[in-house]
């Protein structure tokens, strides 16, 4: 395991500084969700991200993933500085001016542009979203040469084994955004988000990381001869992920494209439910497959093909550690999560449920992303980038048409889940193929680990559900899912009709124009959150004659009702009025947000409990890196 320790040392570090990034990116949707909600506007400021991802994925993320720091790196090591520092000053000039020259194109055609690749749904269904997002994204547009100098910069330091502006350039961003967030919103309203992410990108990606290449040293010389070997290779390396179609890239943008033409909330909701599950996958695979990069790298350079091997089966395994307890933990607990870091001011209750069913189906995923960190990396390494954008386009072939089908059947729910679906593909094509290439990936250590984590988990899971059932029964509510609407357009048709009492109720103080007519699972199932959250349904008059059920009839006996006891009421006057299209109505945490936070801290208490010391109990060596990485950059005693 000795060869491993230069990677768990700097995973350590990245784990500890993408850990703050991800906490202070949830501080930072946290404050746009309580200040702008779940709405168009916060939908218009998401997607006004895809034209620029786009241009950065077409145009750079791809070279500088999957060519430079393997071709930098192989000419850094092998006692060739000045050709290294030669082939960065010359990508750095021709890419830089193609995305100046694109990103000047994308400014004068961005109302076309954005109607057809950001928001097509918004044309006729939302227009007044459609001027927004346009200057959204000419704000947004720049951060994109940032982002491309402040990765190339990163590279050249990463194949040092230089970390910290990779680690520490994120903070600064999610800073920026919080920034405007807080102080600029209040003069330009959500363009405020715009211009803060503007200017953090700036700060995280030029300023830092120029910073620290200049202490560590660089060489710049400003060329355009795009005819040097070395440009050349990682023009080569690079040209199909230019040209191709790689799904982990631009999976996001296809969701929140489909997302337009479901509701004016839905790219908002895929927004905030992605973020949440990014953060143990950001935290976890992140670090670990970009530290893992320079180092198969160089066994890539040296020909050292068992190290290679052992390295990826290395990192493969310490992923899965990580992530599968954090996807049971994060499934069960997805309600209050939604809860403790969203709901507040604008974002209510009835916002919850249409970010929690997406959320969901997202972390189902989170093995496969957090595999694909590492497996893909094994390809790049060895100067491989056909075999990803293949099989990732093949992915997308799948990936974009189950959005449609899914997207119709289940709304926002079912884009998160096509997404999942089509990351599980993509993730075991790339572990078969890159098999093939290393001659094998330990796959008996890399089964045997992973069962053993399963077991582990499990054990955590039936923890995580005896938690949950007796904190719910003691601090619990009640609340409809969207998906266990089974007819949701026959329960709008009651509502506005109101052809009984509940109906007559729930129309007469819940129901606007828009949700006149919308008949999709959230909306419905937002409606009916607000009625059994809200005010009682019942009264002597309106209900006089009505049959309804024994336990209806016992909680009516109640004096006072409030609080649960009050949703409890309101849950089953809804159960009797639309017992044939409402499969159930299931027990959530309280409406409350200090309680959810409190069930999440109490659970998060619990699964570690339970889970540590089954993997000790289990010999899963594994788990031994990890503790020992955040040791060693906490300050105690590694082991």
């Amino acid at each position: 395991m000795s060869q491993h320790k230069t990677v768990t040392k700097a995973a350590g570090f990245l784990v500890v500084a993408i850990l703050a990034s991800r906490l202070l990116g949830l501080v930072r949707e946290m404050l746009i969700a309580r200040q702008f909600g779940q709405s168009g506007l916060v939908s218009a400021y998401t997607s006004a991200f895809n034209l620029p991802d786009l241009l950065y994925f077409f145009l750079s993320s791809g070279a500088l993933s999957s060519a430079f720091i393997p071709i930098f790196t192989e000419r850094f090591r092998t006692g060739r500085q000045k050709e290294a520092w030669e082939i960065f000053s010359i990508i750095g000039c021709l890419i830089g001016l193609v995305l100046t020259s694109a990103i000047v194109l994308f400014w004068i055609f961005a109302r076309p542009l954005v109607e057809i690749l950001a928001v097509p749904g918004f044309v006729h269904d939302h227009p007044e979203l459609i001027p927004i997002t346009v200057k959204l994204t000419r704000i947004i547009l720049p951060c994109q040469l940032f982002f491309f100098m402040g990765g190339l910069m990163m590279g050249t330091l990463e194949s040092r084994q230089l970390f910290s502006a990779r680690g520490l350039g994120p903070v600064l961003y999610n800073l920026g955004i919080i920034a405007g967030a807080v102080l600029l919103s209040k003069w330009f309203g959500i363009a405020g988000l715009a211009w803060g992410a503007l200017a953090g990108c700036f700060a995280g990606n030029i300023l830092y990381t120029f910073h620290c290449l200049r202490r560590a040293g660089f060489e710049f010389h400003p060329s355009l001869n795009f005819r040097h070997p070395g440009v050349v290779k990682v023009a080569q390396l690079a040209l199909p992920v230019i040209l191709g179609l790689s799904l982990p890239q631009i999976d996001i943008i296809i969701n929140r494209w489909f997302a337009s033409f479901v509701s004016e909330s839905s790219p908002a909701a895929l927004n905030y439910a992605n973020r949440l599950m990014q953060v143990p996958l950001g935290i976890f695979a992140q670090a670990a497959g970009t530290a893992l990069m320079p180092t198969l790298s160089a066994y890539a350079a040296n020909k050292a093909i068992d190290d290679m091997r052992s390295g990826v089966s290395f990192g493969l395994r310490v992923v899965m550690v990580e992530n599968i307890p954090a996807t049971i933990f994060m499934i069960m607990r997805a309600g209050p999560l939604v809860r403790a870091v969203y709901m507040g001011d604008k974002f209510g209750p009835a916002d919850v449920p249409e970010t929690t069913v997406p959320f969901v189906f997202y972390c189902l995923g989170i093995f496969a992303w957090a595999g694909q960190a590492i497996v893909a990396r094994g390809f790049f390494a060895m100067q491989d980038t056909l075999t990803p954008v293949l099989l990732g386009s093949v992915s997308a072939v799948i990936f974009i048409p189950l959005n449609y089908v899914l997207m119709r059947a289940m709304g926002t729910g079912g884009l998160a889940l096509a997404t999942t679906i089509a990351a599980t593909l993509h993730f075991f094509g790339l572990t078969f193929f890159l098999r093939k290439r290393l001659d094998g990936i330990e796959g008996g250590r890399v089964l045997t680990s992973v069962l053993r984590v399963c077991v582990a988990a499990l054990l955590m899971g039936i923890a995580c559900w005896g938690t949950r059932l007796g904190m719910e029964r003691s601090m619990g509510t009640v609340a409809v899912r969207p998906d266990s609407l089974m007819r949701p357009a026959a329960i709008a048709s009651r509502l506005v009709a109101g052809s009984d009492p509940v109906s007559r109720q729930i129309g007469a103080r819940y129901l606007d124009e828009n949700e006149r007519i919308a008949t999709d699972h959230a909306t419905v199932a937002r409606v009916l959150n607000r009625a059994i959250l809200g005010p009682s349904l019942y009264s002597e008059r309106t209900f006089a004659g009505t049959n309804l059920s024994p336990k209806t009839r016992t909680l009516l006996r109640q004096q006072d009702l409030q609080g649960a006891a009050l949703a409890g009421l309101n849950r089953r006057l809804l159960e009797d009025a639309f017992a044939g299209d409402i499969k159930r109505i299931g027990h959530t945490p309280s409406d409350s947000r200090k309680g959810s936070v409190l069930m999440v801290l109490v659970t998060m208490l619990v699964c570690l409990v339970v889970y540590v010391p089954m993997l000790k109990v289990l010999k899963v060596e594994e788990a031994d890196f990890v503790w020992s990485a955040l040791r060693r950059r906490l300050g105690r005693k590694g082991a």
